[in-house]
């Protein structure tokens, strides 16, 4: 295994599941929180993760080309793995980074009425961005050992 490709496997791989446990883990406990303490937690979950993943995604996009043009696995498997992870960036920037800046100005003790309709729209694109991570970083995997 060459150096690209461990470090787009670890790359890939803690960003898919960084998103994947948010998603299908974290989020769900938070919908059952009351109004207040959720909108204090997801602020934090912003700032937290605001530091980390879009330089992680990128790197995901990034590493996934490199990988995918350097021809080592199979090249449906490597060129679909970047195309995933592509797709996720792409629907992070358009959706769910402008819900997250609305987010992160919302005074908890006083939300939008429109609030909870927002952040479902925001878990619903979380959910396909959880998803395609998760299976560039499997096609990643596999172009690895194939």
């Amino acid at each position: 295994m060459n150096l690209l490709t461990l470090a787009t496997l670890l790359v890939t791989g803690f960003i898919s599941c960084a998103e994947f446990g948010s998603y299908a883990f974290v989020h769900p406990v938070l919908r059952r929180l009351p109004a207040t303490e959720r909108i204090i937690v997801e602020q934090g979950l912003l700032r937290t993760y605001g530091r980390v993943m879009p330089v992680g995604m990128t790197l995901c996009v990034v590493l996934g080309i490199a990988a995918a043009a350097d021809g080592r696995g199979p090249a449906l498997l490597s060129w679909s793995a970047a195309a995933a992870f592509a797709v996720a960036v792409a629907s992070t920037v358009v959706v769910n980074v402008p819900i997250n800046a609305a987010t992160g100005r919302w005074d908890p003790a006083h939300p939008p009425a429109d609030w909870e309709r927002t952040r479902r729209r925001w878990e619903s694109f979380q959910g396909v961005r959880s998803w395609l991570l998760l299976l560039g970083f499997v096609l990643s995997c596999a172009a690895a050992t194939t």
